[in-house]
Formats: structure tokens, C-alpha cells, sequence
């Protein structure tokens, strides 16, 4: 029988009850712990190192020193100790350890999820002469090829400088090479374009990565590589993409659910416990090989002048002979990777009894060197006898080159074959690859026999696992300890309690942010939307003077090289962890996504938040010039101006949330923005009238024409979007020099200008070119459109009902009659422009000179007439409202698509609700009808600040036609629900997001987890494009925190408006400080640890 000891642990991890808990602290069911909890067999009493939990017999090694506590038997949870010692001052564990890391007390995040998903064919590593990223570095090549600027890995870690990676591979024994890394389509090989075909879900972390949980699913069948590239390029862009669960791998639950958690230590950054706990979820008994690597990145091949080389050795340490792998860097110094040995395979029972008569599984470790492997891919020479692919020959007989028939077993020939895709054994013997064939070097074997490289992996063989929920569990630990100085590596109740206890203050730490009867459904999607961008950070690299060059010690780059890219960024020196879209599909930063990032990021680490949005400003990203860097496909390309916005809503989240006002970086920030507003305004305004052209401004294919590039017709395109972007813009500057204003009076002045240009591009929305007047306002259809100028007195506007016609309404800004009276000079600029500019100040916006409630100003490109009229079309199911929010394109283009014959072309836009039917901007996104979550926010946005000025007084009917009449914040909440729709279950089970597979709504193994991908489509919801898109998707956890308590459920009754009264607190303050205001949301009673409002108005 299991000991007591373990029983009680059995008993936590199981029933999810906690530990122990003060009466002050939550419990686990208040908290909402999300039931994501994971089965670990224990070794029985006779297998175990000790039947007993053993006493701490060191001191807590943390701040404050009090905390320390001998004594305890069994020991006290962390937090339980830190919450005694520092009373009422206890936020909570993890926001303990924040304070840490932001007071340099303690690098809490060194260590952290900065793999990238995928390095191969990414821009970074293409050195080709035509810029085909996506052919030069394949993923047949990065098994075997050394990556020049990054590393990537299933579930993976490094530290904060990637000096040392850690990452899971796999093999089920019918694969042609070991799962190491994630796969997916390319942009040539997929029908909309590239896509990651694999299953995998970021489950949880905390903002520290004090604890994660990630989630692979592993197929028992071989992987169907070549058949997935075979189908996806058979099938044209009308049809849907071939997924992995079309193919059959996982049929019959045949494959392995595996669960990677991560936990540091409650008082040692650096040391970091890891769990892999393998499922199999099949009928049958089957064997799974787990083989965690740990490696160095290839920093030695490139240069002249050879770095200190890292080292890795491997080791036996302790009395119980603990299989180790010793890490030597320069600059990182020493750490260890202790293999600890793991219990045999268990059934599907929660006794987990382990039979003593069976031996632990004890792994074997190798080493090898993270070099290319020249001879197999080009038939070179290799620069060492042991290369990065090693691993795979040494564990797959088939990867091996093949054997002569007189050579003796054990050996290896000279024989040849093709260079890469023979292993899918998709291709005939008889075709080979282009490129010379492989002699292979005679070796008596694959990875290092001396126990050293700086590549190397612990290989653990779990043979005849149990179907049906069958169980293995591997335990290691990453820690500059010592063996004999850490109890866990001796007792693995105390390993386990430990992961324990990191969960418990996970699930106190997003507890916390909770107020209100939110559903147990929505706190998990909540939760995972929030892990999934924390997991989503990456370690990126990229200095263009390096990359455009090429290395001294490599072939020199094709000469045309330099003219296909990002050719005058030369001074972008790139070496940062930043927030990616997403780490498989768009594995590099993309400045408008960022900016959208940072709003829910904040909410959860507002130093990380902020720190993105300064970096993006700094002299090594932004152009002397003041652009900054978009993407690194193209640097060069143009998207919104939402930084300000972002920037100032950041720095007002923290201020509501963590009572900090930061304006040592709300100042640093917009000092670079107005060098970035100087370039729009020198560059993206040809004829200096203000209105602005832009490109496609990240809508991709939203235009009939690509927008990018010149039009077929002649003339100009003057931009709708891009002018109303402008006016967003400058509001956003306005609000924050109103703020700086407040410490330092110079900004009152540049408050004034920003006033005035405002005004100015609000009027070119109506703009003359000579005695001729051509509007981007069309008052019969009650819409804003693109224009094309032919020539001065010709002009056509371009009447496609799109998000084009939507986004002027995002330019809002409401003052407050306090802060108009507190800035004297401002307020008088102001006055003296209304009263002697009526001709540019009347025009296209609202009246300026008309308080509304509570005398408030409205800045804004739509007066109320063209508000309501746009609203009538915008919360029109016909048209752009969906039941999962505001479709990017009208659907009354499905009957009527709009278009024009240009030269005997056709170019025409419809509505296409789901993915591209074309390939512009490579066909892997889609504008013209699904539904975006960025764009959606910046509505509801601009919908909560119209109702601080018109308040009751202005009702709309929502949805159109159906007599149902609300206020704007009442609209505002009704999208926010319609969008957590998406997400959540409805009464039948069922999340649109799946787009109704019936695995994924019922699976008791899926139906809990949830992807956050690009788009969704415009009619059902179903997610599409990047399917772990848990970037600017994760907004979705903001709305549940705003808005979660009143949301119903998916195709349910909506709820009577009378439920919104919560949102108003009559009582709450000027943000300036000086009289009472309404103010759109809030239980102002809550304390700073909880999310409260974080409306506009609010904060």
C-alpha cells in the first residue's frame, strides 16, 4: 500500500482540495480552480526512497528572513508562510514574486518559454537568393541543419538570453524520425497558405512561469507527414484545409496525451522542477519513448574569433544514482539537469500502485554535438564526428544510413541514398533529391560514447503502457544545486508537493482577478487565453547588419540577397524576449499586434506589458527616420498607429489595478512618438491635406485592389482608414499629453497642437483640392468609403461596406469639463480655434461646442446623425453584426459583390465569410467577412467613450430591426458577449470556436481546452487561420473580466438591460481628481488585486 504521505498528495492532486488554508487565505473552490488537473502514479512504499515525508532541515532561502521555518512537520505551503508574515500586505504569491523581479531582488523571469515553435523557414535563417524563406531552411533540414538565430522545441524553455534550451522529444516507435519539434504545411504547401498541423495547447502560467502546463498530443500511428502535404496541395482555396484529425492518426484514441509541467522552486529562480506525465488514451497497451534534450544553441560555427565553447557532461551523483547532465557556460556559469529515475508504467487507477518487483525506469543519457550535419545533407564534410541529428540515428534503426551486406552488424558504410525526404518513405528509391547523394563516415557509433557535446538528451523507454488511461511520469530537475542539497531529488512526494504548490498559488494568483459569479467555463478559457500569451513569449534575435552580410566562416550570401529585404534597416540590433502572434505560424514580432498584446498582458505583469511597447520605441527598432519595424518579412510595411493608444491604456490599466503611475515610461514613450507621428505625417500624406494613404494597414485583402501597391486604374487611393487612423492617432497623443501636462505644463502646449491637427484631419474627411470638393463620406448609403482621385475634379468613391467604413468611429476622445479647467492655456486654444475656425471645426465631426452629459466635449470624426446611421448598418445581422460579433465585411456582399473590369481584369470584393479565396498577402488571412477580435475591441472601445457623452439619451436598436432599443454601453456589452460566444460552451456543449467536430466539443480529453486562433468566421464562429493565435485572441480574457458576470449563454435570451445598472457608479472620481463623474463600470469597492472596471471611462 502507497504510504501516507503519498496518499496525501494523491489526495490533492486528485480531488483538487488544498493543502491547508487559513481562514483569511481562499480556498481552492473559491479561487475557481480550473479542472485541468493531472493523475501522477506515486512508487509504492517499497520503491520509494523514503515512506515518510522528510523535515526541511535548511532554512527557507527567501525575502523576508522570517519566513524561514524549521520546525514544520510536514512542512507549510509557501504562501501560507509568506501570507503570516506579511499580513494585510499579502497580494498573493506570485504577485510576491513579481515585486521581486521588478525591485531586481530576485530574476524571477530568466528562465522562461522563450523557445520558439518553429525557427526553420523562418526570414531569419533564409540566406537564399530570391528570398523563399519557406524553401531554403525546410523542416527535413532541421533535424540535421544548425539554426543561426534561434532554436525551437515542443514545450520548450531557455533562459532569458537562450545561452541553454530545454524541449521535449518523443518517438512511438512507427515515426520515421523522433517528434522533436512541431509540423506543419508551409505557405507553398498549404491551400491558405502555412499552417501547423499538429495538437497542442498552452494550458497555464503565471507571469513569472513560476508554474506551466502545456499539452501534446502525440499519435500512435506514424505521423502522417507526407500525406498531409500531399492532400493540402491538392486542394484549391475554395475548399477547406486537411487537418490532422482528417487524416486518421488519431482514430480509436489511439494516441498519447502529454502533459509538460514546469515549477521553479518557491525561493530559487533558477531552479526548476519538471514534470512529463504521459496518457494513453488508447485501447491497447502501447510504448513511448520520452527523450527531454538539453542543448546549447550554435553560437561557434559563424564567427572568426571562436566563443568560450559551452560544455555538457553527464554524470551518476548520490547515493540512489541519479543520472545527471552537467551545463558549463562563459556567462551563465553551472547548472544541472538531474534525470531522476521514474516508476514503471502504471494503470488507469488513482491507487497508482507500483509493483516493487518491477525495476524503475532508469534513463540513458546521450551526447552529441549541435552541429550540422553536412554529410547528410550535401555530402560534405562533417566538422565533428557527432552531429545535431545524432539522437534520431541512435533510436531509429530505419534513420540510419543503410548497411552493406558484408559489413559486420554495428557498423556503418559508404553507401549512398537520397539526401532528406526518403525517410517519410513517401518518395521512390529511384528519386532522389536534388543535391548530391550522402556518403556517410564509418562510425562504430552515433552520439558521443565519452558522455560530453553540447547537445544531449535523457532517454526514458516506457514499454507495454496500459490503454485506456495507462500512465508514465518522468521527473527531472534544472538547478545549480547540488544533489545533496535538495531533498526533492532524493524524495519524490517532496518534488510533487512542490509542483503542487506552484499550481495552488497559480490558481490563487488568477483567482484574484475574478470578481463576481463568472461561469466555471469562462474562468478556464479566461485562464488559458492568459497562459497562452505568457507561453507565447520568445527569445527573438535578429541584427541586420549580421544577417545581410553573412558570416565570415560561411559561404558568402548570393549577391542579390541584399536588394529582396529589409535592405535600410541597418541598424536593427534585435536581442530581446518579445510577445509573438503566434510562436508556429507568425514566430516573429508584429508591431500592430503587440500594441493589442499588451492591453490583457497587463492586466497579469504590467512591467512586461509596458516593456514591450518602450522596446518597439527604442533607437535599435525604430528608424532614425521614426517608422517603426512592422514584421520581418517586410519591416518596411506600414500598420495602424495603435501604439499611443496601446501605450497610454497600459499605463492607465496599471495605475486602476497596481496604483503605480508610471511616468518615467508613459514620457520616454511619447517623446519617440513624436518622431513616429512626424514620419506618417511626412510620409504617408503625398499631397500634405491630411488625408492619408497607408497601404493595406494590416487589413490584407480587404480592398479590391491590394493597397500596396499602385492601382491598376491610375490615380490615388485616398484611404478612409488610414485618414481615420491619423485622427485615432492624434487623440491618443492629445489624452497623453493632457496627462504629462499635469506634472510638467509644457505639454499643455503640445496638447494644443494635437488638438488643432486633429480638427484639421477631421475635416479632409470632406477634402479639397482646389475649388473641388471630394468626400470619403457618402450620405445616401450613410457610409465611409475609400476614393480613388484620378485627377484634380475626378474622383470615385469605392462603395464596399468593410470594417474601411467602421473604423472612423475608433477616432472618440472625450474631455471631461475638469480637465478642460484645469489646463488654462489648452482650454483657451481651444476656445479661440471654435470661435474662429467654425468652417474647419464644424465640419465632419461633432459639435464641439455642445457639452454633453454632464457638459463633457466630444472629439470624434461622427457627429451623432452619421453615428447612428453607421450604427444602423453595423448592428445589422444582414450586414455586419454576427452572433459572435462584427463581421470585417457587410454580408449584403454575399448577393451584391462589388467590382470593377480594369484592363479586361476583373477585381471584385465578396463576401467570404471564412478563409481566402485569394492569394494576396499570401492567402492565410481574410478580411473580407470574418470576424477579428483586434478590430472588435477598438469598437466596443469607442462605443463605451460615445456613451460617456451622450449617455441615456442617445438609444439605438440592437439588432437592427428587432425593437429592441439600448444605450451605447448596452451595444458595447452586447459585442463583448457575442464574442465570448466564440469561446464558450453553449446549452448543448458545443464551442463555435471548433467549428463542430463533435471530438472537440464531447472528448472528455478535449472538450475542456481551447485554441485562440487569428479569425473566426463571420456566420458560425469557427476558428480559422493560426490556430494558437493566443496574441491579440487573447483579448477575449479582457471582455470576460469586463463583462463576464452578466454574459448568458451562447444562443440564449439576452439579458434585460436593466442587469447593465452595475456598470454605473455616479460617485466615482475624475481620473484628474478634481469632481464626480459617471464613468462606464465598476464595483468600486474592489481592491487592487482584483480587475474591477477597466473601461476607458473607468480608468
Amino acid at each position: 500500500m502507497a504510504s501516507d504521505a503519498v496518499k496525501r498528495v494523491q489526495d490533492k492532486l486528485f480531488k483538487g482540495t488544498p493543502a491547508e488554508s487559513p481562514q483569511d487565505l481562499p480556498s481552492e473552490k473559491d479561487i475557481g480552480a480550473p479542472a485541468l488537473t493531472i493523475d501522477i502514479p506515486k512508487p509504492s512504499t517499497a520503491s520509494g526512497p523514503s515512506a515518510l515525508r522528510p523535515k526541511l532541515t535548511k532554512p527557507i532561502d527567501t525575502t523576508p528572513s522570517v519566513l524561514q521555518d524549521q520546525e514544520a512537520e510536514p512542512p507549510r505551503a509557501f504562501r501560507l508562510r509568506l501570507a503570516e508574515t506579511l499580513g494585510h500586505d499579502y497580494k498573493g504569491a506570485e504577485r510576491f514574486r513579481l515585486e521581486q523581479d521588478g525591485k531586481k531582488e530576485k530574476h524571477w523571469k530568466r528562465w522562461g518559454p522563450y523557445l520558439s515553435d518553429r525557427q526553420w523557414a523562418t526570414v531569419r535563417e533564409d540566406y537564399s537568393d530570391n528570398g523563399d524563406a519557406w524553401s531554403h531552411f525546410p523542416h527535413e533540414h532541421s533535424r540535421s541543419r544548425a539554426y543561426r538565430w534561434g532554436e525551437d522545441g515542443i514545450g520548450g524553455i531557455s533562459d532569458n538570453h537562450q545561452r541553454l534550451c530545454f524541449g521535449l522529444s518523443l518517438w512511438n516507435e512507427q515515426d520515421p524520425i523522433l517528434k522533436e519539434r512541431l509540423y506543419g504545411v508551409t505557405g507553398h504547401q498549404g491551400n491558405h497558405g502555412e499552417d501547423v498541423k499538429e495538437l497542442y495547447y498552452y494550458l497555464d502560467s503565471t507571469p513569472t512561469h513560476s508554474y506551466m502546463k502545456f499539452l501534446y498530443k502525440y499519435p500512435q500511428r506514424a505521423y502522417p507527414y507526407e500525406q498531409l502535404v500531399k492532400e493540402n496541395q491538392q486542394r484549391n482555396r475554395e475548399m477547406s484545409e486537411y487537418e490532422i484529425m482528417d487524416t486518421g492518426a488519431f482514430d480509436e484514441d489511439r494516441y498519447w496525451d502529454v502533459f509538460m509541467e514546469y515549477a521553479k522552486d518557491e525561493s530559487d529562480p533558477d531552479s526548476i522542477y519538471i514534470r512529463i506525465t504521459s496518457y494513453n488514451r488508447g485501447p491497447e497497451p502501447a510504448t513511448l519513448h520520452v527523450i527531454p534534450q538539453l542543448w546549447f544553441p550554435n553560437t561557434w560555427s559563424w564567427p572568426l574569433e571562436k566563443p568560450p565553447m559551452p560544455t555538457l557532461t553527464g554524470s551518476i551523483r548520490g547515493n540512489d544514482n541519479i543520472k545527471c547532465i552537467t551545463a558549463r557556460h562563459a556567462t551563465l556559469g553551472k547548472t544541472h539537469l538531474y534525470c531522476l529515475p521514474s516508476p514503471p508504467p502504471v494503470g488507469p487507477s488513482n491507487d497508482f500502485e507500483v509493483d516493487p518487483d518491477i525495476d524503475a525506469v532508469d534513463p540513458e543519457l546521450l551526447f552529441t554535438e549541435n552541429n550540422t550535419n553536412f554529410s547528410r545533407l550535401y555530402g560534405g564534410n562533417n566538422e565533428t564526428p557527432f552531429v545535431k541529428d545524432a539522437f534520431h540515428d541512435h533510436i531509429i534503426p530505419s534513420h540510419r544510413p543503410p548497411t552493406s551486406e558484408t559489413e559486420e552488424e554495428g557498423f556503418f558504410s559508404h553507401r549512398t541514398r537520397p539526401r532528406t525526404a526518403s525517410v517519410y518513405g513517401g518518395e521512390p528509391e529511384d528519386v532522389p533529391e536534388e543535391g548530391p547523394c550522402t556518403p556517410f563516415p564509418l562510425l562504430p557509433t552515433f552520439v558521443n560514447p565519452e558522455g560530453k557535446g553540447t547537445k544531449s538528451a535523457a532517454h526514458y523507454v516506457f514499454r507495454d503502457v496500459p490503454g485506456h488511461g495507462g500512465c508514465a511520469v518522468v521527473r527531472l530537475k534544472l538547478t545549480p544545486k547540488k544533489i545533496g542539497r535538495d531533498l526533492s531529488l532524493e524524495d519524490e512526494v517532496v518534488f510533487d508537493d512542490a509542483v503542487e504548490e506552484r499550481r495552488q498559488e497559480a490558481d490563487e494568483f488568477y483567482g484574484g482577478l475574478v470578481f463576481g459569479p463568472i461561469s466555471d467555463d469562462l474562468k478556464q478559457i479566461m485562464r488559458q487565453a492568459l497562459g497562452g500569451m505568457l507561453w507565447t513569449k520568445q527569445y527573438y534575435r535578429f541584427i541586420q547588419k549580421e544577417w545581410l552580410e553573412g558570416d565570415p566562416t560561411q559561404p558568402p550570401p548570393p549577391p542579390n540577397r541584399k536588394f529582396i529585404r529589409n535592405r535600410e534597416w541597418k541598424h536593427l540590433h534585435i536581442e530581446d524576449i518579445l510577445s509573438m502572434p503566434d510562436k508556429w505560424e507568425y514566430p516573429f514580432f508584429a508591431a500592430w499586434d503587440t500594441a493589442f498584446h499588451c492591453l490583457p498582458l497587463a492586466v497579469v505583469d504590467p512591467a512586461f506589458a509596458k516593456k514591450q511597447l518602450d522596446l518597439l520605441t527604442r533607437e535599435w527598432y525604430m528608424k532614425p527616420d521614426g517608422q517603426i519595424p512592422a514584421y520581418e518579412w517586410n519591416f518596411s510595411d506600414v500598420n495602424p498607429p495603435v501604439h499611443a493608444w496601446a501605450t497610454f491604456r497600459v499605463f492607465k490599466i496599471e495605475r486602476k489595478l497596481y496604483g503605480r503611475e508610471d511616468l518615467a515610461f508613459l514620457e520616454r514613450v511619447f517623446q519617440k512618438l513624436l518622431l513616429n507621428f512626424t514620419w506618417w505625417v511626412n510620409r504617408k500624406d503625398q499631397g500634405g491635406n491630411n488625408v492619408f494613404e497607408g497601404g493595406f494597414l494590416g487589413l490584407d485583402n480587404i480592398g479590391a485592389f491590394n493597397r500596396s501597391e499602385p492601382l491598376p486604374t491610375g490615380g490615388i487611393l485616398r484611404q478612409a482608414d488610414g485618414t481615420a487612423w491619423m485622427a485615432f492617432y492624434c487623440l491618443n497623443m492629445l489624452n497623453m499629453a493632457l496627462e504629462l501636462a499635469k506634472h510638467n505644463p509644457v505639454y499643455e502646449d503640445i496638447a494644443s497642437k494635437f488638438f488643432e491637427h486633429f480638427i484639421f484631419i477631421a475635416d479632409a474627411m470632406t477634402f479639397k483640392e482646389g475649388d473641388n470638393e471630394i468626400s470619403l463620406w457618402n450620405e445616401q448609403d450613410g457610409m465611409y468609403y475609400d476614393a480613388i482621385e484620378f485627377s484634380p475634379g475626378h474622383s470615385m468613391q469605392l462603395p464596399i461596406r468593410s470594417l474601411v467604413g467602421l473604423i472612423p468611429l475608433y477616432a472618440t476622445l472625450v474631455l471631461e469639463p475638469s480637465v478642460i479647467n484645469r489646463f488654462p492655456g489648452f482650454k483657451k486654444r481651444m476656445e479661440w480655434f471654435l470661435d474662429n475656425r467654425p468652417e474647419v471645426s464644424a465640419r465632419n465631426m461633432a459639435n464641439m461646442k455642445v457639452g454633453g452629459k454632464e457638459q463633457r466635449r466630444l472629439l470624434a470624426l461622427a457627429d451623432k446623425d452619421r453615428l447612428v446611421k453607421i450604427l444602423e448598418k453595423m448592428l445589422d445581422e444582414d450586414e455586419f453584426l454576427s452572433e459572435y460579433g462584427i463581421r470585417s465585411l457587410s454580408k449584403l456582399h454575399k448577393d451584391h459583390p462589388w467590382g470593377m473590369d480594369v484592363h479586361g481584369q476583373r477585381y471584385e470584393v465578396g463576401y467570404w465569410p471564412g478563409d481566402s479565396k485569394s492569394g494576396m498577402f499570401g492567402g492565410n488571412s481574410n478580411w473580407r467577412g470574418p470576424i477579428w477580435l483586434a478590430t472588435n475591441f477598438l469598437l466596443i472601445e469607442s462605443l463605451q467613450r460615445f456613451y460617456q457623452y451622450y449617455g441615456d439619451e442617445l438609444q439605438v436598436e440592437c439588432p437592427t430591426g428587432s425593437g429592441d432599443y439600448m444605450n451605447l454601453v448596452g451595444v458595447a456589452e452586447e459585442i463583448q458577449h457575442r464574442i465570448i460566444h466564440i469561446f464558450g460552451r453553449d446549452v448543448q456543449g458545443r464551442r463555435a470556436t471548433n467549428g463542430g467536430v463533435p471530438k472537440f466539443d464531447y472528448d472528455p480529453h478535449f472538450r475542456d481546452y481551447v485554441w485562440f486562433y487569428e479569425f473566426f468566421h463571420g456566420d458560425d464562429g469557427k476558428g480559422l487561420g493560426a490556430s494558437h493565435q493566443t496574441g491579440w485572441s487573447g483579448l477575449v480574457a479582457y471582455h470576460i473580466l469586463q463583462s463576464g458576470v452578466t454574459c448568458r449563454l451562447p444562443k440564449t435570451p439576452r439579458t434585460p438591460r436593466s442587469v447593465l445598472n452595475h456598470y454605473f457608479d455616479e460617485t466615482m472620481t475624475s481620473e484628474f481628481g478634481d469632481e464626480p463623474k459617471s464613468a462606464y463600470s465598476g464595483i468600486s469597492a474592489f481592491e487592487l488585486n482584483t480587475l474591477g472596471d477597466v473601461s476607458p471611462a473607468a480608468l
